[in-house]
């Protein structure tokens, strides 16, 4: 419940509400009404005639009502009727940022009065505006914008609203339904970028980076060397994400391997939405046409999301994950320490005694 302050109109004020709002020859004639609070009661304090259309007298009528640092409330009549058949009118409450506390205060406590005090059924829509900007016309039409705009999403219902556009998946579930599968988007690898593929397989390079030409829809040749283990943390940038193959040459277990690693690479929320659906959304399909068409196949596919996590040891771990060598058997539990003593017979009840 809203803090009220008391405060109440004029007989005055009263009285021309009633004269703005009756028919005859003054309908429609008052365009705006400016209220004020002065000797803590609501008075009138300026007011307006109908010159044009309600858009054409608004910056005209209500911007030099505006003081800088006094707050105040103004009704303006639109050119619309209601369902009371009368005038629907806008509430403006202005309460500039440099006014002084007790202002403030004492106007926002008295707006619901002030409300009453007009009669709520003629009042269509309420602005409040701390600023002269807030109250023109190009304020007011920021207003309806921002009232008829949708509620904002959260990160996750961006990231699942862009899904449905791009794959246009059916998300409505019915006993008959048939659920489609998110298979990825497939862009086409630019000529440059299967060469070095290619030469990775060949064993000509050791160190293949790609990405996504999103105005294109291809991906691109983004880098390719013979590059050690210790400087691949210096091939994955800091703020977009790529696609890495990388040729890891190691030895485990004696035996000397080279294992082909696809590395995806995405530096967080660093990136926007669309270029983080994208190449999540490609790398499956990136992934098929490598293996199928050039006959790459990684052995283990990686997702990090800074560079620093690809040292030697990590590497190792996820190509040969350790496993432990010895389980412990359960041990049963031992008996109680030293010998158990002879049966013992209980004598029954009826058994006869000697």
């Amino acid at each position: 419940m809203s803090h009220q302050t008391g405060i109440v109109a004029t007989d005055e004020l009263r009285n021309f509400f009633a004269t703005c709002k009756e028919g005859g020859a003054n309908e429609g004639r008052y365009r705006a009404v400016k209220v004020s609070i002065e000797n803590e009661t609501l008075v009138l304090s300026d007011s307006g005639l109908a010159d044009g259309s309600f858009e054409e007298d608004w910056d005209t009528l209500i911007l030099p009502m505006l003081e800088e640092k006094q707050p105040c409330y103004i009704f303006y009549r639109m050119d619309s009727r209601g369902s009371h058949g009368g005038f629907e009118w806008l509430f403006l409450a202005y309460s500039p940022d440099f006014a002084h506390i007790r202002e403030k205060m004492l106007y926002a406590g008295t707006r619901a009065t002030m409300k009453k005090e007009f009669g709520q059924a003629q009042i269509k829509e309420e602005v409040f505006g701390t600023v002269a900007e807030d109250m023109s016309l190009a304020g007011y039409h920021k207003h309806l914008q921002a009232q008829s705009a949708p509620a904002p999403l959260t990160e996750a219902e961006e990231e699942l609203k862009y899904i449905k556009q791009q794959e246009g998946v059916n998300t409505h579930v019915h006993v008959d339904t048939r659920q489609q599968t998110v298979k990825g988007i497939q862009f086409p690898i630019s000529q440059p970028a299967i060469t070095k593929l290619q030469q990775l397989k060949d064993g000509q390079v050791n160190y293949v980076r790609l990405e996504l030409d999103i105005v294109n829809e291809t991906i691109e040749l983004s880098g390719a060397e013979d590059t050690t283990v210790q400087s691949l943390p210096q091939r994955v940038p800091t703020d977009q994400p790529r696609y890495h193959f990388f040729v890891f040459k190691h030895t485990h277990e004696g035996d000397y391997q080279e294992s082909v690693l696809f590395i995806y690479s995405m530096p967080g929320y660093k990136c926007s939405i669309k270029e983080r659906m994208l190449y999540s959304s490609c790398k499956a399909p990136l992934l098929e046409q490598t293996e199928q068409d050039i006959g790459i196949t990684a052995v283990k596919k990686i997702e990090i999301d800074d560079g620093a996590e690809l040292t030697e040891e990590f590497l190792m771990d996820e190509i040969h994950p350790k496993k432990n060598a010895y389980r412990e058997k359960f041990a049963r539990p031992q008996g109680p320490a030293g010998k158990r003593g002879p049966r013992r017979m209980i004598r029954g009840s009826n058994t006869p005694s000697s």
